[in-house]
């Protein structure tokens, strides 16, 4: 028999007969790694651990701890959930159970309600599957052969998925035991490999998101290659579920949910409103100082202006259906770029006129599917840190580059140590479709990106087919506190838009140029950045950005006086300040204040009227000492300037 030869990671040679599997090469290294190994790259490209190598090649082996092992072990267990099930109500249809953070999902159409009793039945029958230790095979089919085989077996939806492919591509299937299921892959070679997951949840989900289709039933899941690894991660969604943010902002009074105004059009109450008013004062100083104007625009436009800007070709079904008002279609509006152009267009400019920088906080609208709404990440009515910089293409770089350091400004001061600069690009089968069709443009915009974050030494990844319509763009994802990710912000490149808008400027020589446009908002939706800040903060918040910063709280009633003179002063020095003047005993009130997230409390009795002073408590550090009203005045005065973070075991962060 022939051998081939296998180039490891380590650039060691092993010489193996012809047909040997990535699984087989485990064996050869060791017995640990033989168990441990999920999956392989054969010349860079993941294959199952039971593919057959017939040529000379590299080969890396991936365990369950790894990305490439961990995604490999979250698409098996999906199966091996949805096999469970099949095996336990047969008569069950399945749809399709995609991986997301950390986990997976598998939609079920079954009359069988998923009550928790189920759930534990279900996660008992995967267990037993597992042990059995089945075999997984993969085989590629053609979609003919597919749709015979789901038609047979009555799996309508699958049927349903293969008519949307490409009939001339071929289908790729994996069985274990009687159970077959469509998928990309890899998958692990054997259901032993499947050892530590859980069944966390249950929920409905409409077929396709669509609510127009059925209600299926949804039951996610996860798995890590460890019990150790999977108890940590339990052990932070746990902390999750007390840092939900529509849990805290219920708690904390910041916003509210009213079905008569509306699903995904959030209330915000004084205390939500509060924190809106300080992110904005911390953006409208920043941006000041970067030379920014501010600008407002209606809420309210003819759709000629998105037919002209492109939104309504590329962007139509994320807007709310037009209105018509004296035989003409109005929009509410989805985003401000539109209307920016028009400012820029309002006087003629000069290149001595750029960069000019255009900032608004206004509300814009999109129209989210009802059961894609969720809290404040997913919202119909939106208020948008947003801003257009129009400039040329010698000031391109700087200007871009100064939008990503203001990024990193603001993640020091909300503490936020872990995040990703993704640099999203366009794909070329998308031109003309997809990304407006000027391709030396693309290619152009692209690199000076690129260059802008190489210079900055700012870390970043590339993804391809990402890209705004109009142009490349920067994605930001950021890491709470707990390791859970959002996607926080963007800064796009648009070369594309003004010259639709006929947008000029005359140059030193005289002649006519169109300007670049970067589009870019720092701190995303208020709605969404406060969601995130909530999570990530655990409703703790900085005392700059606290609703109630200071509890004035008397002993007793013989020191209302005094507590409530002392809070007067507060007021009158611009912190924001309670006085709570219920007859309860000293520690309720204490414990109260705390409940509500209070960092200060400010406690008055005989001892402090007598000495015109007052006692200090900290909310995780308990009582810090006597002080007077002007040393504390000038202590919080400057922690709320500098917008200090407070560093506390609650709010530690994961690193980079």
């Amino acid at each position: 028999m022939k051998n081939i030869k296998i180039t490891l990671p380590d650039n060691s040679i092993k010489e193996v007969p012809i047909g040997t599997t990535p699984q087989e090469v485990a064996n050869l290294i060791g017995p640990g790694l033989a168990r441990a190994v999920v999956v392989s790259k054969v010349d860079g490209n993941l294959k199952d651990l039971n593919y057959p190598l017939d040529n000379d090649c590299s080969l890396q082996l991936f365990t369950g701890d790894t990305p490439e092992g961990h995604d490999t072990l979250l698409h098996s267990t999906a199966h091996l959930m949805a096999q469970a099930v099949k095996v336990l109500y047969p008569e069950t249809k399945v749809t399709i159970g995609p991986t997301i953070e950390n986990g997976f999902y598998y939609d079920f159409d079954v009359d069988v309600p998923f009550t928790d009793e189920i759930i534990i039945k279900i996660e008992k029958k995967m267990k037993d599957l597992a042990k059995s230790s089945q075999e997984i095979y993969r085989k590629e089919i053609t979609s003919k052969e597919a749709v015979s085989f789901f038609k047979k077996i009555k799996e309508d939806y699958k049927v349903e998925i293969i008519n949307q492919i490409n009939q001339d591509d071929l289908i790729t299937t994996y069985r274990q035991s009687n159970f077959v299921d469509l998928c990309r892959g890899p998958h692990v070679s054997n259901t032993s490999k499947i050892k530590h997951f859980k069944l966390l949840s249950t929920s409905g989900a409409y077929w396709r998101g669509d609510e127009n289709n059925k209600m299926l039933q949804r039951i996610y899941g996860t798995v890590f290659s460890t019990k150790d690894a999977l108890k940590k991660h339990l052990k932070n969604l746990e902390e999750a579920k007390k840092r939900d943010h529509r849990k805290l902002g219920r708690e904390l009074r910041l916003f509210a949910f009213d079905e008569e105004v509306g699903p995904g059009l959030p209330l915000w109450l004084p205390n939500g409103t509060v924190i809106i008013e300080q992110l904005e004062k911390l953006a409208n100083e920043t941006e000041k100082n970067a030379g920014y104007h501010q600008v407002r625009t209606p809420h309210l436009t003819k759709g000629l202006l998105y037919e002209k800007s492109g939104h309504l070709e590329h962007y139509e079904d994320s807007m709310f259906p037009a209105m018509d008002i004296d035989g003409t279609e109005y929009y509410v509006k989805p985003m401000n770029c539109p209307h920016h152009h028009k400012i820029y267009a309002s006087s003629p400019k000069s290149y001595r006129d750029l960069p000019l920088r255009l900032a608004e906080y206004g509300t814009c609208y999109r129209y989210e599917k009802s059961g894609q709404l969720f809290g404040l990440m997913r919202v119909r009515s939106l208020q948008m840190n947003d801003a257009h910089i129009y400039c040329t293409k010698e000031q391109f770089k700087s200007e871009f580059l100064a939008v990503c350091k203001m990024y990193l400004y603001y993640f020091e001061i909300f503490n936020i140590k872990k995040y990703v600069m993704r640099l999203s690009l366009h794909n070329k089968d998308g031109l003309g479709k997809k990304y407006v069709n000027i391709p030396e443009l693309w290619i152009e915009t692209e690199n000076w990106v690129r260059e802008a974050l190489i210079e900055g030494k700012i870390e970043f990844e590339e993804v391809t087919g990402e890209a705004a319509f109009y142009g490349p763009k920067i994605d930001v994802q950021v890491w709470s506190a707990i390791g859970k990710e959002f996607t926080l912000a963007t800064n796009q490149v648009d070369f594309a838009v003004p010259a639709r808008f006929n947008l000029k400027y005359t140059d030193e020589n005289g002649n006519e140029k169109v300007p670049l446009c970067i589009h870019r908002a720092p701190l995303g939706t208020h709605e969404r950045f406060i969601g995130f800040l909530i999570e990530h903060f655990g409703g703790n918040f900085p005392l700059w950005l606290t609703p109630v910063q200071v509890a004035v709280i008397p002993v007793s009633d013989k020191h209302l006086a005094y507590a409530t003179e002392l809070t007067k002063i507060l007021k009158n020095n611009g912190i924001r300040a309670i006085l709570n003047d219920k007859s309860d005993k000293i520690g309720f009130k204490i414990r109260q204040a705390e409940i509500e997230k209070i960092n200060l409390m400010f406690i008055v009795g005989e001892k402090e009227e007598k000495k015109k002073m007052v006692s200090v408590r900290k909310r995780f550090e308990g009582d810090i000492g006597v002080f007077t009203i002007d040393d504390i005045m000038i202590n919080l005065n400057k922690e709320i300037k500098n917008r200090r973070f407070a560093h506390r075991k609650e709010t530690a962060t994961t690193t980079k």
